[in-house]
């Protein structure tokens, strides 16, 4: 009979390990100079859709210099706002490279959070310029949240304007974020006034597969970054088309959604952002570049935070261990 054990880690168990941002960063940072040199393994994520606008994706990856192997099984769906449930939920499950054993099954809401941010941080660390010192949010959930963090951590940011269709999120997330960052937080009225004349810009909103996008050529100012963590929703064709370098955190990935409709007006990415990182394309070069990364959200980043958050739960004893 086998005496194997499974770790399960709760939320509550993931956040008690408190790991920073500034390790999630450094972590996801790590991993995309490992996928710009081709050391990793990660198929497109396939996903099925129950619901209009809503997702369940299964995202499996392999990074051999971590021994990180596993899969997230993750939804996403708007609907949920309206149920006062959560909009992405999630559980990550960890193999052994060796065996193909399960070692650990954990919450992966918080992990998606944490890492979505830190990608955003990583992007803009090699595209904006390197004294971006303000920075625009549009949608005031989760990801705005883990994103101004993340970017905090890079940037000296001392100036934000926020918006969220819901004013009263918005001002909650005025008050609950300019501590976390040390920075003045505006409330603005429209989406324009928080992307116009800003260094960083972030829209984080539900993912649509037919949005009625707002941002508008010439509101991303010469110089600026931006970071859409949600698709093309947010972003007009020709405000995308006017970037000088437009790259993505996986360009398989983007072609799988551009063949399901996604992205019809967004241009062609020159580069995949493990290539900038592992220096193999080059980053900002110029002052008054405007460069985006869309970030899809991908495995990779999951897995290079979910080992690290395994090994330091195995030292601190954290966790239930279950019977397999």
């Amino acid at each position: 009979m086998s005496t194997s054990t499974i770790l399960y880690l709760s939320r509550q168990d993931v956040e008690s390990l408190n790991f920073s941002m500034r390790e999630i960063i450094d972590a996801v940072e790590a991993m995309f100079s490992e996928k710009g040199e081709g050391r990793v393994e990660m198929p497109p994520k396939p996903g099925i859709h129950t619901r209009p606008d809503a997702f369940i994706h299964a995202m499996p990856a392999y990074i051999p210099s971590l021994e990180a192997a596993g899969v997230k099984w993750i939804s996403g769906y708007p609907g949920n706002q309206q149920k006062q449930l959560p909009y992405i939920n999630g559980l990550l499950l960890l193999n052994d490279p060796d065996t193909g054993l399960p070692t650990a099954v954990m919450d992966a809401t918080w992990i998606t959070a944490q890492r979505t941010g830190a990608a955003t941080a990583v992007a803009a660390k090699h595209l904006a310029r390197p004294d971006s010192s303000s920075a625009g949010i549009i949608a005031c959930g989760v990801q705005g949240r883990s994103n101004l963090e993340a970017l905090a951590c890079i940037f000296p940011i001392s100036r934000v304007k926020v918006y969220d269709m819901h004013r009263q999120v918005a001002d909650q997330f005025a008050t609950d974020m300019a501590p976390v960052v040390g920075a003045e937080i505006e409330v603005v009225d429209t989406p324009e006034q928080a992307v116009v004349d800003l260094d960083l810009v972030v829209t984080s909103g539900p993912i649509l597969k037919h949005p009625q996008p707002v941002i508008e050529a010439d509101w991303l100012a010469p110089g600026a970054f931006a970071s859409p963590v949600d698709f093309d929703s947010y972003w007009q064709g020709p405000a995308l088309q006017q970037a000088d370098k437009l790259a993505t955190d996986d360009l398989a990935q983007m072609e799988y959604y551009r063949s399901e409709g996604y992205f019809e007006e967004t241009p062609q990415p020159y580069a995949d952002l493990g290539e900038i990182v592992a220096g193999r394309k080059p980053g900002r070069e110029r002052d008054d570049e405007r460069t985006i990364s869309v970030n899809l959200g991908i495995a990779l980043e999951d897995m290079a935070t979910a080992i690290r958050i395994y090994r330091r739960a195995v030292e601190t004893e954290a966790g239930t261990r279950l019977p397999l």
